[in-house]
């Protein structure tokens, strides 16, 4: 990959709807090749099509990239030398490269209606060829190839409806590279005349983003595999146009693929499997329905951008965790996969969890505090944090602390049925009631190597082995059959909670008899 120019990349999404996380992968790739190379990251914002245009979604796009850490160098908020950065507003610009391509005869003009091309599609298809408006199909159309040029002058000055597309030529080979996929050769035989200015005189996709690229100085062009089939259009734009010396790299991104690897990953999927395929929780504004954002289910930033990361690309060596600044001078387009990346719930919820490890007590309070309160419990920022370091191995969301140890807050009201079932015999309650005796002799702040030493004592002088009393003691004390290491569990509850807590447990739970 060359980066003899100065590096200058653009994430160029359409507001038409919620910001997909295979987008905000395609984001974070264009920044970290930026920032590797000391360039500029740009956001702009596609928004030609504006029969697609969805409310929110500009701003959705951009409070995303806020959150996984993305920084933008140009774009709206920031503004910048090559303003302004929604396509819309620079709609005066595109026609004149449209005009300077028809005076060259790179381009032309195309008067047909909708049933004109809709009788060219069936005309097709029934001598079984395939139904494009491409160098053949163009001579029987009503355009500026066909028509005599004072009836295209005619036209034009009565104000007839056209379009703008562009002239291919036939059977020629189209030849780029692209840093991914290495040389990639298309013949122009099976390439459209795509249309490149529309009817209301709005650019398409394939001239505004092409003219874009130019006058912003792009100078690699990453993106999703799905528009690779568009690439070889957009090189021929850039030869027509005459800047061909100045044409960016390409690399086009393999897709994110659904856990089962079958398909692109899809809102459905997230759906079904139960995760988020969105960074941040959306609201359709015509429907109101709302789908799950990453944020809100708790995830870790941080996380969110080191899983995506290693979607697609590979480390030089096995590290998994990376900080943003250790992504940035790792990362290289060379080392992404041509292959489809298939999603995996459980590494995501892995790294969440790595994250959570790491994360200082104070800012798990801060997430808990409110969580707790709302449940009535106390919010002791001593105890909370205690708390948090027991489970914190346990869990994979900061939020779960609350939900999967409510037992550090409140007495259990039900106690695991398996366990009972299988381990708490017709003498269990007396071991019980005689463990909360030995602990009885304890100190309110006993450790938990003093309550383990006063277990073992109890069942030697019992004449037990501690395995008969071990998990019916940890269902009495928490309700759960697992959770962070009892003695250290006990401990922190204390003594004062505990005693109540084994005592009821003796009286209300009755063993199971066979």
């Amino acid at each position: 990959m060359s980066t003899e120019r100065p590096v200058r990349v653009r994430f160029a999404p359409s507001p038409t709807g919620p910001l997909h996380i295979g987008g905000v992968r395609t984001a974070l790739y264009n920044y970290l090749l930026a920032r590797k190379h000391g360039g500029t990251m740009i956001l702009r914002i596609e928004d030609t099509d504006q029969n697609r245009f969805v409310p929110g979604a500009e701003q959705y796009i951009i409070e995303s990239l806020k959150w996984v850490g993305i920084e933008i160098d140009e774009g709206i908020e920031q503004g910048g030398p090559h303003a302004p950065y929604r396509q819309s507003e620079r709609k005066p610009m595109y026609a004149q490269y449209a005009y300077d391509m028809i005076e060259k005869g790179y381009a032309y003009y195309a008067f047909d209606t909708e049933e004109d091309i809709e009788q060219m599609r069936k005309r097709l298809e029934a001598s079984k060829m395939q139904p494009a408006y491409d160098s053949v199909s163009r001579m029987s159309m009503k355009n500026s190839i066909t028509l005599p040029a004072d009836e295209v002058k005619m036209r034009l000055e009565r104000g007839d409806n056209y379009v703008i597309r562009i002239k291919l030529p036939r059977k020629e080979e189209v030849r780029f590279h692209d840093v991914i996929r290495g040389w990639v050769v298309v013949n122009t035989s099976t390439m459209d005349d795509k249309v490149l200015l529309k009817g209301d005189g709005m650019p398409t996709y394939h001239l505004a983003n092409v003219v874009d690229d130019y006058l912003m100085g792009i100078s690699h062009v990453i993106r999703g595999e799905e528009w690779l089939p568009s690439a070889p259009l957009h090189v021929m734009l850039y030869r027509y146009l005459g800047w061909e010396d100045v044409m960016p790299e390409f690399a086009h991104l393999p897709l994110l693929l659904k856990p089962e690897g079958n398909g692109k990953l899809s809102k459905r999927d997230g759906d079904r499997l139960g995760f988020p395929v969105f960074p941040l929780q959306w609201t359709d504004p015509k429907t109101n329905e709302v789908s799950s954002g990453y944020k809100e289910s708790g995830y870790y930033p941080e996380a969110v951008t080191n899983m995506l990361a290693l979607l697609g690309w590979h480390p030089s060596g096995n590290q998994e965790m990376f900080s943003m600044e250790e992504l940035i001078q790792e990362f290289s387009l060379e080392r992404v996969s041509k292959s489809g990346a298939k999603f995996d719930l459980q590494k995501a919820l892995w790294f969440n969890q790595q994250y959570l490890q790491q994360k200082p007590l104070n800012e798990q309070y801060e997430i808990l505090k409110p969580l707790i309160e709302a449940k009535g419990y106390d919010t002791c920022q001593e105890y909370v944090e205690q708390v948090v370091v027991l489970m914190r191995e346990k869990v994979q969301f900061v939020k779960d602390v609350v939900e999967e140890g409510y037992y550090f807050f409140e007495a259990p009201k039900q106690y695991d049925e398996e366990v009972v079932r299988k381990k708490w015999k017709a003498e269990t309650n007396a071991h019980i009631l005689g463990l909360a005796a030995a602990f009885e002799g304890l100190a309110e702040d006993a450790n938990a190597e003093a309550y383990e030493n006063a277990f073992k004592l109890y069942c030697e002088t019992a004449g037990i082995k501690t395995g008969e009393v071990l998990q019916p003691l940890r269902v009495a004390v928490s309700g759960a059959p697992m959770g962070p290491p009892i003695w250290e569990m006990i401990a922190l509850i204390g003594r004062d909670y505990v005693l109540p807590r084994l005592r009821e447990a003796a009286a209300n739970i009755q063993p199971v008899v066979a």
